[in-house]
């Protein structure tokens, strides 16, 4: 229920409306007084939510992850510089101030963390990666064992 209530937070209109839905159909399948707990709102998710990032759907996005199809992205880097770019998404992460994809990079041949709050158009591209997001999540999390070796050298 915590972590439903979580999902508030991340400014993505979909995720709210499923956590909704999920929490309304835990609540009709726990015993009364449980019901009662959850209908006086015990539980809170306090703080601010995240602004919903007006250039990128995080619900295609999504869609993009589990169909394995390249996003056409227009982004704007932290120095305020316009690309191009093609990207294989293969994970998503919801951060309290913005929401982050992680994708192949086609332009840097790498792993990259596009900010959804930077994207200034994003579009399905039509194109595809099928069989390849599992490796491609592989190599992201290797990325986090050479980095916790390297900080603890």
């Amino acid at each position: 229920v915590l972590s439903l209530a979580l999902l508030e937070r991340t400014g993505d209109d979909e995720l709210k409306q499923a956590a909704k839905r999920v929490s309304a159909k835990i609540a009709g399948a726990v015993p009364p007084p449980l019901r009662h707990a959850l209908d006086a709102n015990a539980l809170h998710a306090w703080g601010f939510a995240a602004p919903s990032a007006s250039a990128v759907d995080l619900a295609l996005v999504r869609r993009a992850i589990r169909d394995e199809e390249k996003l056409d992205l227009s982004y704007r880097d932290e120095a305020g510089r316009n690309t191009k770019r093609i990207i294989r998404p293969v994970a998503l992460i919801y951060y309290a101030e913005t929401a982050n994809i992680v994708a192949w990079c086609e332009l840097r041949q790498a792993i990259r963390n596009f900010r959804s709050d930077r994207i200034e158009d994003c579009r399905l591209a039509g194109l595809w990666f099928k069989g390849e997001g599992d490796r491609l999540r592989q190599v992201w999390v290797d990325g986090w064992e050479i980095n916790e070796s390297a900080a603890s050298a």
